[in-house]
């Protein structure tokens, strides 16, 4: 069972764009480009993707 819910932002654990989830099936998830929610929908399986978290400190001067 996916522990992810639709509104979730996601990444692939091999990297790539972030990616927000429209759809959850048992051990699958349907996403669409973050950037782009028109975009294309792409099925993944849920063990290959993580939730999304940026890395860093982003807006600190």
């Amino acid at each position: 069972m996916s522990t992810f819910s639709p509104g979730d932002l996601v990444q692939p654990r091999m990297g790539g764009p972030k990616l927000k989830v429209v759809e959850v099936h048992d051990d699958r998830i349907v996403a669409v480009p973050a950037a782009n929610e028109q975009g294309a929908p792409l099925t993944l399986k849920a063990d290959d993707v993580t939730l999304y978290k940026e890395d860093g400190d982003f807006g600190v001067c």
